[in-house]
């Protein structure tokens, strides 16, 4: 299962925002890691270490590991449109990505983690892949079994309304994937350009 398992404030530190959801912490440290990081000074980066660090950031955010990300920019690229745009809708499209963003869970990593743990279905079907691609109109809930396990609905926040793609019922604990998002309405901080630049090459 591709995962980063490791500190997250020190990925944070590394692109000096807070990529992992952890941005206390960086607020309170704000230089880059190591023993010397604040005595280190952040170097003017060139074209190529930009676009590395685009996708390393992306890889970060969503939790992929590189076999699974350039298999989805392989993706993005047969699809009709702009690939940097479909890339974002891919990722966005990702199961574990949607439980997360439907307020099921508090992070992408919990996220994960219920569906590895057989508590999602889609479609009243047990999934418990997270890089299981949505399609619009797919209905994502929790097991009912799920429904009445007390350490599983009390992570449940609710939809942020934000998140117009997406329809949540935090009383029947049952969404939908409406639509793929528009590139604009995606928060993450990710220069998807760049990532295409890269795999170019």
């Amino acid at each position: 299962m591709a995962r980063y398992t490791g500190p997250k404030t020190k990925i944070s530190r590394i692109f000096g925002e807070p990529i992992l959801g952890n941005g206390k912490w960086l607020s309170k440290n704000s230089n880059p890691p190591g023993q010397h990081g604040a005595q280190r000074k952040r170097k003017t980066l060139g074209e190529y270490a930009l676009q590395l660090r685009e996708k390393q950031k992306a890889k970060y955010t969503y939790g992929l590991l590189e076999k699974q990300f350039r298999k989805t920019f392989d993706e993005a690229a047969r699809r009709k449109g702009v690939t940097g745009e479909n890339l974002i809708k891919l990722l966005e499209a990702r199961l574990d990505n949607t439980v997360f963003r439907m307020g099921m869970s508090p992070s992408r990593p919990g996220a994960r983690q219920l569906v590895s743990h057989k508590h999602v279905t889609v479609n009243g079907i047990v999934v418990n892949v997270p890089s299981y691609q949505l399609k619009p109109g797919d209905v994502v809930a929790l097991k009912d079994k799920s429904k009445d396990n007390a350490a599983v609905t009390a992570l449940v926040r609710g939809k942020n309304p934000k998140y117009g793609w997406l329809d949540f019922n935090e009383t029947s604990f049952t969404g939908t994937f409406i639509t793929y998002p528009e590139r604009e309405n995606v928060p993450e901080n990710i220069k998807e350009q760049l990532i295409v630049e890269l795999y170019s090459k």
